[in-house]
Order: C-alpha cells, then sequence, then structure tokens
C-alpha cells in the first residue's frame, strides 16, 4: 500500500503529547507506478543527521527503568511504562495473596535509533517519540547497542557486534516485562534511519542460518517499520552517500569481504520476512534517498511480504523523530490499525 503523504530503576520526566496530526487519508495498493524517488538536493552525512528535535517537557508519572543485556554502557535498553500502568505494575510485583496474580498481556513498542551506526549516537534521538507513544498509553522498549568508532575497543560495534547486540536488547524484553508483573502481547519493532536496518533484521532473524548472529530468537516482532532505513546493505556499501557508513558497519565492501555477511545482514537479501511492514520516507529525504524506500517495498512485495509504503510529502530524514510530523503520525496511524493498543 502507499500513503501520499546492572539495571537502574529511574523516574524520567516525560510530556503529555500535543493531539497529533489527523490521520492521513489516502491508502491505495502498492504498485511499481508512482514508486520513484523525486530530484533531491546534496546529500549529508548520514551520521550527522540525527539531531532530535527539541520540545519543552512537561511532568508525568511515565516510569523509566534501564536494563543491561550485556556489560558495556551501550547494551542496555528502556523499559518506559505510561503512567496508566505504574499502579498496576506495583500490585503485580508485590501480591498480597500466595498466589501471584496472572502478567498483565501488554503491546509494545520497540525503538531503534539510527545514527550511521555511529558510536557517537544513542537512543535519546526516539526520546520524543517514545514519549508520543507513553503519552498514549503504550508501553515502550527504547533499545540502544554498540556503534563504530567508539574511543574504547570494547564498545566497539561492527559486524558482527552490532547485530548481536540489537539481538540480544530484543530479546531481554520478556524478562523485564516479567519482572513489572507484565507480558508481551503484539511486539512492532520501529527504527529510523541505520535504525531501520536494524528493525526490519530483528524482524528477519527466523530466517537466518543455525550458528549465524542473531538466530534463533526469543522474540519475534509482529509489526516492522522501517523509517528512511538503509534498507540493502549491498547496494548502499556499493555506492552512493552512505557507502562509507556502510562499509564501515560490515569492515568492508560488498566485494572486498570475503564471507556471506552481507547476505546474513541486509534485509533485501532476508526477503521475504513474513511480518507486516510499513516502509517510509520523506519525499525531501538527501540523506536516504526515497528510491531506498521504494525499491525495498517493491522487493519486499514482490517476494510475498505484507508491506505498505508511505512517501510522505515535505518531510525530510529527520522528520520522523518529530513526534507532530505526517511521518510520525504515519506510523501510530498504521500500528493502530494493526492492533497496536493502550496498556
Amino acid at each position: 500500500m502507499m500513503f501520499a503523504l546492572a539495571r537502574q530503576d529511574g523516574r524520567r520526566s516525560l510530556s503529555r503529547r500535543a493531539r497529533r496530526l489527523s490521520a492521513l487519508a489516502l491508502a491505495v495498493a502498492l504498485t511499481a507506478a508512482g514508486c520513484t524517488a523525486p530530484a533531491s538536493p546534496d546529500p549529508e552525512v548520514l551520521s550527522a543527521a540525527t539531531d532530535a528535535p527539541s520540545r519543552p517537557a512537561q511532568p508525568d508519572d511515565a516510569a523509566l527503568t534501564t536494563y543491561s543485556y550485556g556489560p558495556r554502557p551501550a547494551q542496555t535498553a528502556d523499559l518506559i511504562l505510561p503512567a496508566s500502568l505504574t499502579e498496576r505494575t506495583e500490585e503485580l510485583r508485590t501480591p498480597s495473596g500466595s498466589e501471584a496474580p496472572a502478567p498483565q498481556v501488554v503491546d509494545v513498542v520497540v525503538l531503534v535509533h539510527g545514527g550511521g551506526w555511529d558510536a557517537a549516537y544513542d537512543r535519546s534521538s526516539e526520546t520524543e517519540v517514545a514519549r508520543d507513544l507513553t503519552d498514549d498509553g503504550i508501553v515502550v522498549w527504547n533499545l540502544d547497542y554498540r556503534g563504530v568508532g567508539a574511543a574504547d575497543p570494547l564498545d566497539e560495534g561492527g559486524w558482527p557486534g552490532t547485530f548481536e547486540d540489537v539481538a540480544a536488547g530484543l530479546d531481554l524484553l520478556p524478562h523485564a516485562l516479567g519482572e513489572a508483573g507484565l507480558a508481551p502481547g503484539r511486539v512492532a519493532v520501529v527504527g529510523h534511519s541505520a535504525g531501520g536496518t536494524m528493525a526490519l533484521w530483528l524482524a528477519a532473524r527466523h530466517t537466518l542460518p543455525d550458528g549465524a548472529p542473531g538466530a534463533a530468537p526469543l522474540v519475534r516482532p509482529d509489526l516492522v517499520v522501517t523509517q528512511a532505513g538503509v534498507n540493502d546493505l549491498k547496494t548502499a556499501g556499493a555506492e552512493g552517500p552512505v557507502e562509507g557508513a556502510v562499509q564501515a558497519l560490515m569492515g568492508g565492501s560488498t566485494s572486498g569481504v570475503r564471507d556471506d555477511r552481507y547476505d546474513l545482514a541486509s534485509p533485501t537479501a532476508l526477503l521475504p520476512l513474513g511480518v507486516p511492514t510499513l516502509v517510509t520516507t520523506g519525499d525531501l529525504d538527501a540523506v536516504v534517498v526515497p528510491s531506498v524506500a521504494t525499491d525495498y517495498a517493491e522487493a519486499a512485495q514482490a517476494a510475498g511480504d505484507d508491506v505498505t509504503l508511505a512517501v510522505i510529502p515535505g518531510e525530510d530524514h529527520l522528520s520522523p523523530q518529530n513526534p507532530r510530523s505526517d511521518a510520525w503520525a504515519a506510523v501510530r496511524d498504521w500500528m493502530a490499525e494493526r492492533g497496536i493498543s493502550s496498556a
């Protein structure tokens, strides 16, 4: 389809979001026609295009707990529970009777940040959209991972470490929910830019051969969203504005590496995913140009996947980080139509 458009507990100041833009109206079947990219200005550097839009914070009662899935600082994820759940989870943690109550089943949105897989960037770029979700009563798992170019070699990501990190981080979700007396219902993974690549890869893990990094997942996403994602690592690693970022992630070019890492990492190479997929792009995106989204949507549909393509007029590469944008409204609408609901 195509739209025109060690663990630490804490409380964080999360604001009530402004009423989001009205639902995007037009939804039609995806066809090859209409999937070409418009002309775009000179591309920017991928890793320099991820500063989150600012917005004044208003305090509320959302609860944030940070979990570690490994020993390094970036090997963490935040479980953010909306205010509507905080009292209920306290009851579930401390049952008064001899029998513990059954865990409450909740839908979860997993956020995977972008930044060109560069170690300088982290999950804080997803703060605003995380707030938007929790303000509407939706549980969030904001996932971090090791990137490339870290000062300490132990913090260095790349292949396969970055992929193993996001896999381990997603698989920790049921444990984190269980500590709050909750259990996962529908799980939607939403990634922006470099995180869009990782989101699709997380949805494809069940297709990986035994022994491959990330194989045998404990958590299989029910929905996946790639927002301005680098959806085909093989093509992007061979030419184009993000070639350097991809090669840094993968440890070389497609012709320079001698193993099958690109086949095990690139979402396009792993099609079909077998997971309903939303592919978004802004028609003004000069970092990951719109043709990357349209090409992936066509390939995924041809492979048999349930795919929705959203090309958002007037939006750029950073728009998905802004909860007031049409780009984010498209994601919220698509997930709501597919059953992601408030706790």
